[in-house]
């Protein structure tokens, strides 16, 4: 700037800001002295020092330690006096870290979000309870559904009509060993219902060497898969209003687990039905769809402008919140791979679904 100050009288102004590539503009706002900031006015309505300090030991006296400043306020006028406004001495007491609740409360802690990853049938359950309509008002019969995350499989399930621990208990224990759960092997997720949190539900787990996780408080999105299926579930249109009996809702449960296991095809594990993908079938499932693929192709190249069409990988990979150093990558809740990993699974047998 002090070169262009020196120069402008040789050449110019403009060839000067021209030859040192330095905007016009920049120059001329240099030229201006800087207008130094004023100081902030004080409000002539605003308390001294001494009038703080006064209100503050006023404040700090032993008969008003322990009273709001209202009360304060209220005391002191009675008392033919007047120091300054509640809010004025809520302000002093902030400024000097003084306003805090006084009372002991309970405090809730800070739930972490869950982050669970499967990534292959019977790593990961998700399992929850939903209520059905019974024949009149108030009455309720209990679903009991345990699912794969990774699979979409419903690998047990429970109607009732009540919802009860030891229900809970007896379905987990038997499905675990309908599948042959080995220890260490499963993590089983659910909310934070009655049921779900109970001693005796815990302990049995335990036993089992199975890992039990529950969502956030009032956090539905931490039990995603259960939620989903539930709605599937209701959503169907031959779902009625309401059921009858328990035995109508039972055999209504039957057929629909039947058909959302062996024929649903789920947007969640590239079209596949569960059954597919949790007995390890996803792999030949997706070669046969690539051999139809291939022969429409090679029939007519010219409805695929980008190349050979290929049939949508079974994701390898399912997270319930999926940690935020992961979510850059192109993947959403489930990665894709090439191929399926083995399952593990075992032999679903039949689905238990009375509660005798």
């Amino acid at each position: 700037m002090k070169a262009i100050q020196n120069e402008s009288g040789r050449f110019g102004t403009v060839a000067a800001c021209a030859a040192l590539a330095v905007p016009r503009a920049s120059y001329y706002r240099w030229l201006r002295p800087q207008a130094v900031a004023a100081a902030p006015r004080r409000s002539p309505r605003a308390l001294s020092d001494a009038e703080r300090t006064e209100v503050l030991d006023v404040l700090h006296a032993p008969r008003f330690v322990d009273k709001s400043p209202a009360q304060v306020v209220t005391t002191l006028l009675d008392e033919q006096r007047y120091l300054a406004s509640e809010r004025t001495m809520y302000r002093i007491l902030k400024a000097n870290q003084e306003v805090r609740e006084r009372r002991d409360q309970l405090r809730h802690p800070s739930y972490a979000a869950p982050e669970l990853l499967a990534e292959a049938p019977n790593q990961l359950w998700s399992w929850d309870i939903t209520k059905l309509m019974g024949p009149a008002k108030w009455t309720y019969f209990h679903l009991y559904v345990i699912l794969d995350v990774f699979s979409r499989y419903v690998v047990g399930w429970l109607l009732a009509d009540r919802e009860s621990a030891t229900l809970a208990e007896r379905l987990i224990a038997e499905t675990c060993e309908r599948q042959q759960i080995q220890r260490h092997q499963l993590t089983i997720h659910a909310d934070r219902g009655t049921s779900m949190r109970s001693k005796t539900v815990a302990l049995m787990m335990a036993d089992l060497g199975v890992t039990k996780t529950h969502s956030r408080p009032h956090v539905s999105n931490d039990n995603p898969f259960s939620e989903a299926h539930f709605k599937t579930l209701k959503y169907m249109p031959e779902f009625p209003e309401r059921f009858g009996s328990v035995q109508d809702a039972r055999e209504h449960c039957t057929r629909f687990f039947e058909w959302y296991n062996q024929e649903h095809y789920h947007s969640g594990i590239a079209m596949m039905t569960p059954y597919v993908v949790h007995h390890g079938l996803g792999e030949e499932t997706r070669a046969k769809r690539d051999e139809v693929l291939h022969a429409a192709y090679a029939a007519k190249p010219e409805r695929w402008p980008r190349g050979q069409p290929r049939a949508q990988p079974v994701p390898n990979a399912v997270w319930i919140n999926k940690p935020k150093e992961e979510k850059g990558s192109a993947e959403g809740d489930a990665s894709d791979a090439s191929s399926l990993p083995s399952s593990g699974g075992k032999g679903a047998g039949p689905l238990l679904n009375s509660a005798q």
